[in-house]
């Protein structure tokens, strides 16, 4: 595998992985009319995407009663996993990343809880372990009523391609 500039220890984003020792989760299926992502030019938009644990199953209940700040946390790294995984998927390779640019985080919380930053920071913290630099991005993160499924995080992203990425036949 090519090393790329910026990636921690001049490592490529799957060498990252491997010396973590993560493995990417299978991705689930979009359910409805929508696709997995979109690329226009050189930016990829992510469709959201929840916690796939290891067993495949996706985390559920609302952080503050049903499920600790801590665990939520681990369940936004579980969904950085699978935003990668998606990356990977569309583009063939991780090498093609440039930039992550935004992250848009939702936290299935109990009214009152204030501590979405530090949930989301399970994705953050993920993608620059990965990416190095390239990996910073702009971000939000809100609180939910609920989510899809009940599940307790959903995120998307947009990321930059490098320029001379072409779909494979």
């Amino acid at each position: 595998m090519m090393s790329r500039p910026g990636v921690p220890g001049n490592e490529s984003p799957d060498d990252r992985l491997s010396a973590l020792g993560l493995t990417l989760p299978a991705i689930p299926r979009p359910v409805g009319n929508f696709e997995l992502g979109s690329i226009d030019g050189t930016t990829l938009y992510l469709s959201g995407q929840g916690p796939v644990m290891e067993d495949g199953t996706l985390a559920t209940g609302r952080v503050g009663c049903d499920v600790s700040t801590e665990d939520a946390v681990y369940h936004a790294h579980r969904t950085g996993l699978v935003l990668i995984a998606a990356m990977r998927e569309i583009l063939g390779s991780l090498d093609h990343i440039s930039q992550v640019r935004r992250v848009f985080g939702m936290v299935n919380a109990v009214p009152g809880f204030a501590d979405h930053p530090i949930v989301l920071n399970g994705c953050s913290d993920l993608l620059c372990e990965v990416f190095g630099p390239r990996g910073r991005h702009a971000r939000a993160a809100v609180g939910m009523g609920s989510l899809p499924g009940n599940i307790t995080v959903e995120i998307e992203a947009i990321v930059s391609i490098s320029p001379d990425w072409r779909p494979s036949a």
